[in-house]
Parts: structure tokens; sequence; C-alpha cells
């Protein structure tokens, strides 16, 4: 098994401007199953950001739809998409009138498989996203301090390494026009009172600042920065301490890893005729 290093994660924001090439530092309630929610913050009350929080019930995955509503394109994105909620997702996206454009991955996922591949077979103009250092198919790669644009929201892409050595968080931005509080898409590296399966550390965001992680096990949907400093046991332990708990989880071998990882390393398409999905 792969051992990842302890890094500091979620270091201060890069500032670069916008470039279509996604080149290094530029700009670039309880959920039921099945169905979708929102959950109450002010963040999703802002009167650009469309937000939903979606739940595929099997893996406990969260995938997460943003758009920017004010834009006349509505243009949308979808954060950790699966492959059997797909259409259901995509059918929210008519019903709102948006238009998706990126499919991204926080990760290269081992107990479902990604809807990114999907999504692009129904929508060719989508773009799929995964960070570099992930090592699979995409169209895009993005690496720390890039910007996602969708209308004039953007993410910002933060290097969060641990669960696996590509994964990466997003960050909503900072400035005029943008949610606030920021919200933080943490993949597996940090869920609601836990975190992935193996160490790392974010808590260099404004505690106010929302996550939301890409599985939850117990009904739980959102948290903040502040929340886990006070009550996420994992991370007020010393490291010796955190090591023996994470060495000592006893986990199961994830179900769908001998299938989940392979399609996820190409877009969720088992074959692929080229080199991009």
């Amino acid at each position: 098994m792969l051992r990842f290093r302890c890094i500091q994660l979620f270091t201060s924001p890069f500032e670069a401007p916008f470039i279509q090439s996604f080149k290094p530092h530029t700009s670039i309630s309880c959920a039921q199953m099945g169905s979708y929610s929102t959950t109450s913050s002010s963040a999703q009350n802002s009167p650009k950001l469309v937000f939903r929080q979606l739940f595929e019930k099997e893996s406990s995955t969260y995938t997460y739809l943003l758009a920017d509503a004010s834009h006349p394109q509505k243009p949308a994105l979808l954060i950790d998409p699966v492959d059997k909620t797909a259409d259901r997702d995509l059918a929210l996206v008519k019903e709102l009138g948006l238009k998706i454009i990126y499919a991204i991955n926080t990760h290269v996922h081992a107990d479902h498989v990604t809807g990114s591949g999907l999504i692009k077979t129904k929508f060719p103009g989508v773009k799929s996203i995964i960070s570099k250092a992930s090592n699979a198919k995409a169209d895009l790669f993005v690496e720390p301090g890039d910007k996602i644009y969708f209308g004039d929201i953007f993410l910002e892409v933060r290097a969060t390494p641990g669960h696996t050595l590509g994964c990466v968080s997003y960050v909503t931005g900072d400035g005029p026009n943008q949610p606030q509080p920021r919200m933080a898409f943490t993949g597996d590296a940090l869920l609601i009172r836990g975190c992935g399966r193996t160490d790392f550390q974010i808590f260099t965001l404004p505690k106010d600042t929302l996550l939301y992680p890409a599985h939850d096990y117990k009904g739980f949907t959102v948290s903040t920065v502040g929340e886990e400093m006070l009550y996420n046991p994992r991370l007020s332990k010393d490291k010796e301490t955190f090591k023996n708990i994470m060495q000592n989880l006893n986990l199961s071998y994830p179900k769908m890893m001998d299938v989940a990882v392979p399609a996820n390393m190409v877009c969720g398409l088992q074959e692929t005729k080229s080199e991009a999905c």
C-alpha cells in the first residue's frame, strides 16, 4: 500500500490571471438518498450561486452542482459525479436551465466509478478535470494555484495529498461577487468529524469556511473549519497518536476498488479511443 507523507495543506491563496490553458498558477439539510437538497447558509443564498448537494447511497458519495445563475449562459460544473447517478444530475441541470461545462474530480476514487466519462458522452462539449498529480486521464489537468472559472465565479485548486497523492480540494474564491462564507470541497481528505485513510491538516482557511466532503456515512452534510478544529477527534491528537489511530482502523478492502480505480483512471470509461476523456 502506498504511504503518503504529512504536509501542511491549504496554504495561502495564489493570485494569477485567468488563462484558458490551465497551466500551473493560472486562472482557470440532510441530503435524501437519490435526491438533492440545499443546506441553509448565506453562501447558498448568494444571488449568483446555484448550489446543490446530491447523494449517491451505495457509496455514500456527495456530488456537488455549482453554477453562476447571473451569467447569460448559466455555466455549471459537477464535482465528484458518480456514474450511477449521472442521469439524475444531468436532469437537474436541465431542469434548472443550466449549461454544464465541467465534470471535476477531487481524486481517483476507489469506491465508485466517476460519472465524468458518461457525462461527456451525453454532452460532448463538457471538459473533464482532475489534478495532474493523479496521473489519470482528463481533458484538463489542474495544479495548486489554478483557478477554474464558471461565469464570474471561480474555484481555487488547493493541494491536499494524503488520502491519495493526487488529491486536491476546490475552494470558492475570496473577492467581489464570490460566495461568502467560502466553501471548500475536500473530497476524501477531510470528512465531517473524520478524515480519509491517511494524514492531513486543513486549518489555515477562515474558521467560517464551509466544508463539503465527498462522503458521509452518518447523514451529515456540511461542517466548518472551526467546528472540525474543535470536534474532529482525529485532528486533536499529536502526530504519533494520529498515526497509531490511522494504522489500526482495520478498514475493509473497498468493495468497488478493483473496478472503480481502473475505470476512474480513464474518466469512468473502461475503453477509450482518445488520450483525453
